[in-house]
């Protein structure tokens, strides 16, 4: 019996690695990788994070040894968080000169001035007794507008740490306005406002929650998105750009690429995507029990973030990453 043999045969393109390189759409760069950081008040060496194998709480000292070999190995940006000793209901430790996330921000750029992009979280709930992003009612609510007001002073004090960029992360509605306002009044134009513009209430933070010995009782449900919307990211996008954002995030990633593809489709700013503590635990745990191959994983990861639309991609995989394409290089 004569067969009809294929006219089109796409594997041409995929005989060879030559050719399969060749042809590649999407390419990973460290230099497009952000790895975020934890800086923990007290420490004299690092604190292993038990749901985050690999990953640390780290001492002041032990925090520029490390950011310092990340930015060697090529990582484009440090996104730095602050876990302190003491919290109380306003997050009073967050705009504190001697808090502990502002001593680290002025280490980091003494130590490293204009070689990275130096980041910090700007939000409240690290330093608050009830975990929460803002400042609470008398209801026990968020206070979206009081809230603020804390962001601004947040701002300001990050940014006379020496933060390039101010990542808020809090959901509130016109942070971004708030913020910009707040930095040009004070002379720091040239700071940026990473806007977390599609941060959604996830399941996939809960490894974070340890990593800044979270004290949150509730959830945060009324101002972080519904993960059963996909269009709301699109208007919290338009508001944030109104309002002056000079980056967008959306975050977590990987559950939300088709949220990270309709913003980078629509944004005319860079778009970042947030590889969360939960889908590193995820790849971790699999790989430490035989289940998959890590390496390949984490590659196969990134690039699905990168090929939705990330122009930029916070990872606890950076240095990793960076170690991973060093040796595709040489092969």
């Amino acid at each position: 019996m004569s067969r009809t043999l294929p006219q089109e045969r796409p594997r041409r393109l995929r005989s060879t690695p030559a050719i399969r390189r060749l042809v590649r759409q999407h390419r990973l760069s460290v230099a497009d990788l952000v790895l975020p950081m934890f800086v923990r008040e007290g420490l004299r060496e690092p604190h292993p994070i038990s749901a985050m194998p690999g990953v640390v709480q780290h001492s002041r000292d032990s925090l520029r040894v490390a950011a310092t070999e990340a930015v060697a190995a090529g990582v484009g940006g440090l996104m730095v968080f602050g876990v302190p000793e003491h919290r109380d209901a306003l997050g009073s430790g967050a705009t504190d000169a001697d808090g502990i996330l502002n001593v680290a921000l002025t280490d980091l750029r003494a130590e490293l001035g204009d070689d990275t992009v130096l980041m910090a979280d700007l939000c409240l709930d690290e330093f608050t007794d009830h975990g929460h992003c803002g400042v609470l009612d008398a209801a026990g609510r968020v206070d979206n507008d009081a809230t603020l007001e804390r962001y601004a002073q947040m701002a300001v004090a990050q940014a006379v740490a020496g933060a390039h960029v101010v990542g808020l992360s809090g959901m509130m509605d016109g942070q971004v306005k708030v913020v910009r306002e707040a930095l040009d009044e004070q002379g720091h134009q040239d700071v940026a406002v990473l806007a977390y513009t599609a941060k959604y209430a996830s399941a996939h933070y809960g490894p974070f929650r340890e990593a800044v010995g979270s004290t949150l009782r509730g959830d945060r449900s009324t101002y972080q998105q519904d993960p059963a919307n996909r269009t709301e990211a699109l208007r919290e996008l338009r508001l944030d750009l109104a309002e002056g954002a000079d980056l967008v995030m959306v975050k977590p990633a990987l559950p939300y690429l088709d949220v990270l593809s309709d913003v980078a489709a629509a944004s005319d700013v860079p778009v970042a995507a947030y590889q969360v503590s939960g889908e590193y635990a995820q790849i971790e745990a699999a790989a430490a029990r035989g289940w998959i191959d890590r390496d390949r994983a984490v590659t196969e990861t990134l690039t699905s973030i990168k090929r939705a639309g990330a122009d930029l991609v916070l990872t606890y995989y950076a240095v990793t990453m960076a170690g991973l394409l060093a040796k595709a290089d040489r092969s």
